[in-house]
């Protein structure tokens, strides 16, 4: 399919995020797969998209300190009571 890339992309590239994130519906995953197999740009973004969101997630796998996650805690409540108290 031959088409200018500015034109329907812009939807199907905030689309692709919901979609690696499962969150679409099935006619919805149905549109962005069709989509991406007639839009090389697309299918390009929707890789670097993937990539990126694989590299955060095994990334994020480390465990916060317990002392650290204490002092949060600690802050998250001292926050909560200044916004109860206003």
């Amino acid at each position: 399919m031959s088409h200018d890339h500015t034109e329907g992309c812009a939807d199907y590239l905030e689309r692709i995020v919901y979609f690696l994130d499962n969150e679409l519906d099935d006619a919805d995953c149905d549109a962005v797969r069709s989509h991406l197999e007639e839009c090389g740009p697309c299918l390009s973004k929707y890789d670097l998209q993937k990539t990126v969101k694989s590299v955060v997630a095994r990334s994020c796998s480390e465990v916060a300190p317990r002392s650290l996650r204490d002092r949060l805690l600690v802050e998250i409540r001292q926050v909560q009571v200044r916004i109860t108290n206003e």
